[in-house]
């Protein structure tokens, strides 16, 4: 999975509450727009590392935002398959119609409180690594 949020206390404690997941093996966080192109077109430091299997994405983030992380991603034949989670503390409804508009396959606010932040978390990571096929098993 890739993490893509421009705060680290929420990927530590993203990627901490995920890793508790039975169902998940490996998170990746970075912090920019930037940098969660090139990991997932493997440029640079990057150039190891396999395509996630499911991308959380943080709409408001320097440089590039989410929105036009969600477009390129959605746009390349490459990589148009792999699931887009939105997590977001944005709850207008222009940000929610426009990353649907734009391919997301969900999007989740982000709770302003701990034992809902949480929550949700765990949510996206049972959802989409205990009950939803990916794409990429059905490759194997």
């Amino acid at each position: 999975m890739l993490l893509v949020d421009d705060n680290p206390a929420n990927t530590d404690l993203i990627g901490d509450v995920l890793a508790r997941n039975r169902c998940l093996t490996n998170v990746h966080a970075v912090l920019d727009g930037v940098e969660a192109i090139a990991f997932l077109h493997r440029q640079g430091k990057y150039s190891g590392e396999s395509l996630p299997d499911l991308v959380v994405l943080d709409l408001n983030l320097p440089g590039k935002d989410g929105r036009a992380v969600l477009a390129e991603i959605k746009a390349d034949p490459l990589l148009r398959m792999t699931p887009i989670v939105i997590f977001s503390s944005s709850e207008a409804r222009d940000d929610i119609v426009h990353s649907y508009e734009l391919g997301a396959n969900s999007y989740v606010n982000k709770p302003g409180n701990l034992q809902d932040f949480i929550l949700a978390v765990t949510s996206i990571g049972e959802f989409w690594f205990c009950s939803a096929r990916m794409p990429r098993e059905e490759e194997q």
